[in-house]
């Protein structure tokens, strides 16, 4: 399987959201495997499940609901946003697997910048330890049962749909942004989550340069 990688610059939400069902919608088996990168002007997208009590305070940040897992979150300059486009039949893996893929491909990508990203179970998405991003000390599991995020902070969010065998909506890599935002929200429908980004954890690097690692890496991790 091969990647075709197109890089949209920054784009709205809304004509991206709906060129991904476009695309979708109008796929066959002979359709290439798409990877788009991107990033959008400020906007908070609001998951399937999404419940409106976790935005809290949107202010002027348009709330648009969309067709994806997940609660609602945030996307705006600074963060690279990868939406995958590709058959997962013809992949020959199931939807568990792609997630598990997508989150090693941000883990890979973070780790080229010397940072540990975790799991946690039941929590799409990844996270870093806030005391020691750069530790490689595994998570020993929640040492806090009531809240498993303590001591961690979101640096990826992730949020996919699969329609007819094809995935499309994606992952959201924090690099460096304005993250007042994340604020406003409980992000992924966590109340009190913390979310960070590579400048915030003492990792400077360029929009460009993350997007292109992160593309690399989900272009060797999403191959049959």
């Amino acid at each position: 399987m091969t990647l075709d990688v197109d890089w949209l610059g920054r784009v709205d939400y809304l004509p991206t959201f709906a060129a991904m069902q476009r695309l979708t919608q109008g796929r066959t088996p002979e359709s290439p495997d798409l990877l788009w990168l991107c990033e959008h002007p400020p906007v908070y997208t609001q998951g399937l499940a999404g419940r409106a009590g976790h935005v809290l305070a949107p202010g002027a940040i348009p709330v648009i609901q969309a067709d994806r897992g997940g609660q609602v979150t945030y996307h705006g300059p600074g963060q690279v946003v990868a939406y995958p486009l590709i058959d997962l039949r013809r992949a020959g893996y199931y939807v568990k697997e792609y997630v598990y893929r997508i989150e090693e491909s941000v883990i890979r990508t973070l780790a080229h910048f010397g940072v540990t990203g975790h799991r946690v179970g039941g929590a799409p998405g990844i996270y870093v330890r806030l005391d020691d991003p750069f530790s490689h000390a595994a998570l020993t599991g929640p040492t806090h049962p009531a809240d498993p995020f303590r001591g961690l902070g979101k640096i990826a969010a992730l949020g996919i749909k699969i329609s007819r065998h094809c995935t499309y909506h994606g992952v959201a890599l924090n690099v460096a942004m304005d993250l007042e935002p994340f604020t406003r929200i409980d992000p992924c429908g966590y109340a009190g989550l913390k979310t960070v980004d590579l400048s915030t954890i003492g990792v400077q690097t360029s929009w460009d340069e993350a997007a292109q690692v992160l593309a690399a890496k989900l272009a060797v991790y999403l191959a049959p």
